[in-house]
């Protein structure tokens, strides 16, 4: 059914039901979309409150919210009334928290304030019993599986979407180390995980803070959730803050649950690797698989708080993991690109293998075809070898092909460069390839880079010769 009829029919729906709880006719306003397949409207009238109506396609977890919603509520966790619920057509109507969530909240002064309340509310809902809330929740518990799972996903949607080199084997033996480490704790330190506790889930009204969008709750390690909460990137606390913050949460929780607040801290820092491979994950799919430029800006903040637990030493019991670990922060994904400079990438690369992929967001670029020159491949002596090496480069230029090529190429690119940088653009991507992307591709990236870079040294200019794994920026040594 299209979308258009959909919505009509559920706001008909939603209207019965404010009609049902209030005796008056409300007057409905669509909410833009929030990322989920959820359809929100505000709903007001004269005679009754202001209500949140909202559809979702999902019968099993409406329930589960419903379901949830009240418990909670009963429990004294500030979360919304759930006012009436029509399951069979997906809709209910519940309270409206109003417009200002925590995240749009926290550049102002009293960010730390208004954080720790969330914490304690989400002590308050984390150590609500669990006979009162153990069968609405319709996730499995938190498992070295689902543990796996993530990892795994960290692995095939960020590491080689980015071409980041590991050891398969040995990357997975630590992933199952890991995964053991996290799911296999005390007791003690599970109850209710919310499992998205972040600043965008909870509203603030009244400068006290309300729970939404706990659905996908399980049972689980309840520091998943603080360590998640403090160590958002969107957030933007300095690890200060974190700490501070992590150091409340610890007081408040062992407060409320008789835990010991040693056994809470140590259950920190694994959980922050685990988290902070968890997002590189979500980023990787999202920015480097489907191409969406906002997850791929969001990727040095989270390489940030990856390398911060490399300083930290969290990473030492996962030799694998932590080497690739390095790469990671290496590589150009961890840029801020704090001085807004256009940044060029140059590529080599095997046609074999595809076109480099581009990761700016930006699209476009240029692409050059070395394969017209003579291949140093077909000699023995050369095929060890690439265009990084002298034999290989007085090869090729001993037939003066690849001068002129390289030539050719900049007096093609200079002016995009040129005005690239007058307009204050980001990004350009040039790629030479060649059938292997080993001797000519490589030659030819190498040549040109260095040129530009002399002719523009404004311009932040990376090498990336990808079927060798080599990254490096260029340097201006004129």
């Amino acid at each position: 059914m299209d979308n258009k009829v959909i919505s009509h029919k559920k706001e008909g729906v939603l209207a019965r039901l404010y009609q049902d709880v209030f005796g008056s006719e409300a007057k409905m306003d669509k909410l833009p979309g929030a990322g989920s397949d959820r359809i929100y409207w505000r709903m007001r009238s004269s005679d009754g409150p202001d209500v949140m109506g909202t559809y979702g396609p999902d019968r099993v977890e409406n329930e589960c919210f419903v379901a949830l919603s009240r418990v909670f509520k009963e429990a004294g966790v500030n979360t919304p009334s759930i006012y009436k619920a029509d399951l069979e057509e997906g809709v209910y109507i519940q309270e409206d928290l109003g417009r200002e969530d925590l995240l749009s909240l926290l550049k102002s002064e009293n960010r730390m304030e208004l954080s720790m309340r969330a914490l304690k509310e989400l002590v308050k809902i984390q150590t609500v019993d669990k006979d009162k809330w153990g069968e609405c929740v319709i996730h499995q518990p938190f498992s070295r599986r689902l543990v796996m799972w993530d990892l795994n996903y960290f692995k095939y949607c960020f590491l080689k979407p980015a071409g980041i080199l590991f050891n398969e084997e040995e990357l997975e033996n630590d992933f199952e180390k890991l995964s053991a480490d996290l799911a296999e704790g005390q007791p003690e330190l599970k109850g209710f995980m919310y499992r998205d506790f972040q600043s965008r889930n909870i509203m603030i009204k009244d400068g006290t803070p309300w729970l939404i969008d706990f659905q996908g709750g399980r049972e689980g390690p309840v520091i998943y959730d603080a360590v998640s909460f403090t160590g958002q990137v969107k957030a933007g606390f300095t690890k200060e803050e974190q700490d501070i913050l992590m150091e409340y949460y610890i007081k408040e929780y062992s407060s409320a649950s008789g835990c010991s607040e040693e056994k809470l801290r140590a259950s920190v820092k694994p959980m922050r690797l685990f988290r902070t491979l968890q997002v590189l994950g979500a980023y990787g799919f999202r920015g480097l698989v489907e191409k969406k430029a906002h997850f791929i800006e969001s990727l040095p903040g989270a390489l940030l708080n990856l390398n911060g637990l490399i300083e930290e030493g969290v990473l030492d019991s996962y030799p694998e993991l932590k080497e690739v670990a390095e790469r990671c922060v290496a590589s150009h994904f961890a840029d801020t690109d704090d001085e807004g400079r256009l940044k060029v990438k140059v590529f080599s690369f095997s046609y074999k293998k595809g076109y480099p992929e581009d990761l700016s967001g930006n699209g476009g670029g240029f692409m050059f075809d070395c394969r017209g020159m003579h291949n140093p491949g077909r000699y023995d002596e050369y095929k060890p070898l690439t265009g990084l090496d002298e034999p290989v480069r007085v090869f090729l230029e001993e037939r003066g092909e690849v001068q002129k090529f390289v030539e050719k190429a900049i007096d093609i690119v200079s002016p995009s460069i040129e005005t690239y940088l007058r307009r204050g653009f980001r990004n350009l991507q040039v790629g030479f390839g060649c059938t292997g992307g080993r001797h000519r591709s490589v030659y030819c990236a190498e040549r040109f880079g260095e040129k530009i870079k002399q002719q523009f040294p404004e311009a932040e200019v990376i090498l990336i010769h990808r079927e060798q794994g080599i990254e490096r920026k260029v340097q201006n040594n004129v």
